[in-house]
């Protein structure tokens, strides 16, 4: 069975995510604008969500997690939750 680990970021909104996403391409440390700027709990570990495999995430979600390229950030991804900046750090097919 396919798994995956990943880390997010989640923000309200579609501009802050692609001014963060903007950071990360210059430089910054994924973990710690997770930290200064995430609205989801696992902000607390840099935005780390550890290993799970396809449908333990929200549909647009798991599609990315399932297909992008391991260590790029993805996204603004938009869910029922705001809009996420995912990176996939590993996946087993």
């Amino acid at each position: 069975m396919a798994k995956a680990t990943a880390r997010h970021i989640l923000v309200p909104s579609e501009d802050k995510a692609n001014e963060l996403k903007a950071q990360i391409e210059a430089g910054a440390d994924f973990a710690e604008v997770a930290k200064a700027n995430s609205t989801c709990p696992s902000s607390r570990q840099g935005g780390d969500l550890g290993s799970f495999g396809p449908g333990q995430m929200v549909k647009e979600f798991d599609a990315v997690v399932f297909s992008a390229p391991t260590g790029t950030v993805q996204g603004p991804v938009q869910t029922q939750f705001g809009y996420h900046l995912i990176e996939v750090t590993s996946r087993q097919d």
